[in-house]
């Protein structure tokens, strides 16, 4: 009898060792994959590739409180001059509009009126309003216009794809200031959190 208690005993304590990996665990179902070598519009690729930052960025500039809007770093470190993390999301409301100038479009917003906002919820509209022109800025590029150079200097040799390229870019450049911004106040960005990856 002792010995069955003995052998009953260990069993638990092995499985109470077996590490939690080796469970079953129910898997994330996969993307259905794009079939191979198929071709894709470019205002169609860039779009999607817009609306996942998109919800990256607008996510984060979120997840910030109201009152933590005013919030640079000090340091350690050299910080003279950062952006606070208002200023950050206005920055990007504001390139939204920049990056695609002289395409033609309606709805631009002068660079001055987001500059002024002072709230949280003023700053937010101004972002979510930019992605809008930005998706319609991406939404006319076609397969006759992706490569025609715009007016910018030569140097950049600016096509309407690699302006909605480096206006995306410009856009993780930021992103990855704000995720900062957000960790030295103790907040996981949305994007990190348990199940968004």
């Amino acid at each position: 009898m002792n010995l069955k208690r003995c052998i009953v005993a260990a069993a638990c304590c092995a499985l109470l060792l077996m590490p939690v990996a080796a469970l079953p665990q129910a898997e994330k179902p996969k993307p259905k994959m794009a079939t191979p070598n198929q071709p894709v519009a470019p205002n169609v690729s860039l779009a999607a590739l817009l609306g996942l930052l998109e919800r990256e960025v607008v996510s984060a500039a979120d997840a910030m409180p109201a009152d933590k809007y005013d919030f640079a770093p000090s340091g350690p470190g050299e910080f003279k001059g950062v952006r606070s993390f208002g200023a950050q999301v206005k920055h990007l409301a504001e390139s939204n509009y920049d990056f695609f100038d002289g395409w033609g479009l309606s709805g631009a917003v002068d660079p001055k009126t987001i500059e002024a906002l002072k709230t949280k919820d003023d700053i937010m509209k101004a972002l979510r309003d930019s992605f809008k022109y930005a998706h319609s800025a991406v939404d006319s590029i076609t397969l006759e216009n992706a490569f025609l150079s715009l007016p910018a200097p030569e140097q950049y040799k600016a096509t309407r794809v690699s302006m909605a390229s480096f206006c995306m870019a410009h856009m993780m450049d930021h992103y990855g200031q704000m995720v900062e911004y957000l960790r030295l106040n103790g907040i996981v960005p949305p994007a990190s959190r348990q199940g968004n990856m």
